[in-house]
């Protein structure tokens, strides 16, 4: 049986196969549905109104996957979403981010602030000393090109750690 545990409750979803069969839901297929009812829920234009809200909207796209990956909510001068992308696909417990192309995607964009995110399949989403070092490396790229990093955070399951929060931008 596949199942989701949230803390207090579990959930299990049924889904149609080729056949026309009613079969539980993988894991993997409960998290996409629920990434797809969060794309729904946020579309572009909208405001986020509160940090807890963006670290909702980030477990719910980043948490279950079993590599790392490292996306960017892309936003307008009122922090309202223009687009978020998953950029980077690495490993267990890697991956490569170039900021040239996290600038030419914001260029692109026409944004005035992003906020940058990563998973850490591992489950602790305590920030690395190359997680501090890529976050200056980005706050610089954009500077230049006047794109404001309003955090950097990093999701580990339902967990998350915030760079503002913790001082380190």
């Amino acid at each position: 049986m596949s199942q989701l545990s949230f803390s207090s409750f579990d959930v299990s979803l049924m889904v149609r196969d080729a056949q026309g069969r009613y079969l539980l839901a993988t894991t993997d297929q409960i998290l996409e549905a629920a990434r797809q009812a969060i794309e729904h829920k946020m579309q572009r234009g909208e405001a986020f109104s509160s940090p807890a809200a963006v670290k909702e909207y980030l477990c719910a796209k980043l948490a279950g996957f079993e590599h790392e990956v490292f996306a960017v909510l892309f936003l307008d001068t009122q922090h309202r979403l223009i687009e978020y992308v998953e950029m980077f696909r690495g490993t267990i417990d890697s991956a490569s981010v170039h900021p040239r192309e996290v600038v030419k995607e914001a260029l692109r964009l026409n944004a005035a602030a992003v906020i940058v995110s990563h998973n850490h399949p591992s489950g602790n989403p305590q920030p690395s000393r190359a997680d501090e070092a890529l976050t200056q490396r980005l706050k610089e790229a954009l500077t230049l090109v006047d794109v404001r990093v309003l955090d950097h955070i990093i999701v580990a399951g339902s967990r998350t750690a915030s760079f503002a929060e913790r001082g380190l931008l």
